[in-house]
C-alpha cells in the first residue's frame, strides 16, 4: 500500500481490512488493557445518578479541544456562557465549538435509529459542524500542506472515488470481521482520514465517529470520552503514525497509538468522574448547612450541570423567582462555592472547583 508521492492523489488506497497480519502480539496485549479501562469507565458512567453532569461538562471540553486541534480556539468563559445564553452575541469561533457538540449529539441520534454507522451519518455530522449543506467533496485540488512550510504532505484520493471508498468504509465498520472492536476503530479512523471525504471538517468529524463507534459497539454508554486532549498532547506522534501507515504500511504503531489513546482517555475521564462526584457530594453537604430555606439538592444539581450559571437559569427551571434566585446565588458566592463573574450588565456565577477538575490537563 505504501504511497510516497504526496503531491499525487492516493487513488490506490486499498479498502479495509489490510491484507496482512494486524493483530500482532503487542496489539492484542494493548487491546486487552484498553478494553479493561473502557469497561471500568463504562461501569462508572452506568452508576452516575445524573449523567447530564458528565455530558454537559466533559462533552463541552471535548468540543473545545477537538476544535483547538484545527486551530479553532475559544475561551472557557465564552464557551460556557454561550451554553446558558445562546441568544446573546456569541463569537464565531465559540459558535463553531458549540456546533461540534450539536454534531456529536445529532450523529448519536442518527446512529441509534438504525444501529449502523453510515457514510451519510458522517455527512450529517460534518454539516452540523460546518453549518453547511455540502456533502462529499466534488471538486479537484484537495491537498494537505504543512502549516509551517506550506509543503504538500498528502493528496487524498480523487473526489470521484470518494463515494465508492466511503461505501467500502461503511461496509467494513458494520459487517463482522473477527477483529477486536478497538482495532477496527483504529483502522476505521485511519481510513476516514486517508479518504478525506470533505472539503473541510474531516478531523473533527473523524473524532466524533470514533466515539459513536464505541457507543454502537456497546463499549461505552455515554459520548463522554475526553479523546482530543490526548491527541493534543501527542499531536506530532498522531500525524507521524498516520503518515507512516500511508508511506510505509506501518499499521502496528498506528494501532498501538490509538489503543493507548483509548486506554489513557478512559482512565483520565474515570478519575475525573470520581473527582466530580466527590466534589458534588461535598458541595451538597456544604449547601445544606447554609439555610433550610435553600433548595439544596436542586441547586447542587444545577451548578454541577452548568459550571457557569446566572439568575435566569434558576428562573427558567422554576427553582425560584428572580429575587430569591439572586439571593440563593449570592449565598453560594459568600461561602465561595461559586465565584461571581461580571460580563457587561450580566453576572455569572462560576463553579470554579468544578471547572478546575474539568480543565485540568493530564
Amino acid at each position: 500500500m505504501a504511497w510516497q508521492n504526496p503531491e499525487k492523489a492516493f487513488n490506490s488506497l486499498p479498502n479495509l481490512p489490510p491484507q496482512r497480519e494486524i493483530e500482532t502480539r503487542a496489539v492484542l496485549k494493548s487491546a486487552i488493557d484498553a478494553n479493561r479501562s473502557l469497561a471500568e469507565f463504562k461501569g462508572a458512567c452506568q452508576r452516575l445518578p445524573h449523567p447530564e453532569l458528565l455530558i454537559n461538562s466533559v462533552v463541552l471540553q471535548e468540543s473545545r479541544d477537538s476544535s483547538a486541534i484545527e486551530n479553532i480556539v475559544t475561551t472557557q468563559d465564552a464557551l460556557y456562557r454561550a451554553v446558558i445564553s445562546p441568544l446573546d452575541a456569541v463569537p464565531s469561533q465559540t459558535k463553531e465549538v458549540l456546533a461540534y457538540r450539536e454534531a456529536l449529539y445529532h450523529g448519536w441520534e442518527t446512529m441509534k435509529q438504525n444501529g449502523l454507522l453510515l457514510g451519510k451519518t458522517s455527512v450529517a455530522i460534518m454539516q452540523r459542524i460546518k453549518q453547511t449543506t455540502a456533502g462529499y467533496r466534488n471538486t479537484p485540488g484537495t491537498q494537505l500542506a504543512n502549516p509551517t512550510t506550506e509543503k504538500i504532505i498528502y493528496t487524498p484520493p480523487d473526489w470521484r472515488q470518494v463515494p465508492d471508498k466511503m461505501a467500502a468504509w461503511e461496509k467494513f465498520i458494520n459487517e463482522p470481521s473477527g477483529l477486536d472492536p478497538l482495532v477496527r476503530m483504529a483502522l476505521m479512523h485511519y481510513q476516514f482520514e486517508a479518504i478525506h471525504p470533505f472539503a473541510d471538517g474531516n478531523g473533527r468529524t473523524g473524532r466524533i465517529l470514533n466515539v459513536l463507534f464505541l457507543l454502537n459497539e456497546k463499549l461505552i454508554t455515554l459520548p463522554a470520552l475526553y479523546h482530543s486532549a490526548y491527541i493534543i498532547q501527542h499531536k506530532s506522534d498522531y500525524y507521524r503514525c498516520l503518515r507512516e501507515v500511508t508511506e510505509a504500511d506501518r499499521w502496528e504503531q498506528w494501532i498501538l497509538f490509538m489503543l493507548d489513546a483509548i486506554k489513557e482517555t478512559a482512565q483520565f475521564t474515570l478519575s475525573m468522574i470520581e473527582e466530580m462526584l466527590r466534589l458534588k457530594a461535598e458541595t451538597l453537604a456544604q449547601i445544606k448547612t447554609l439555610s433550610q430555606k435553600l433548595p439544596a439538592h436542586e441547586l447542587n444539581e444545577l451548578i454541577f450541570s452548568f459550571p457557569y450559571i446566572k439568575i435566569k437559569v434558576l428562573e427558567d427551571r422554576k427553582l425560584a423567582k428572580r429575587q430569591a434566585a439572586s439571593q440563593y446565588l449570592q449565598q453560594l458566592a459568600v461561602k465561595k462555592i461559586l465565584t461571581p463573574l461580571k460580563v457587561g450588565r450580566e453576572i455569572y456565577y462560576v463553579n470554579h472547583a468544578l471547572m478546575d477538575i474539568i480543565t485540568r490537563r493530564r
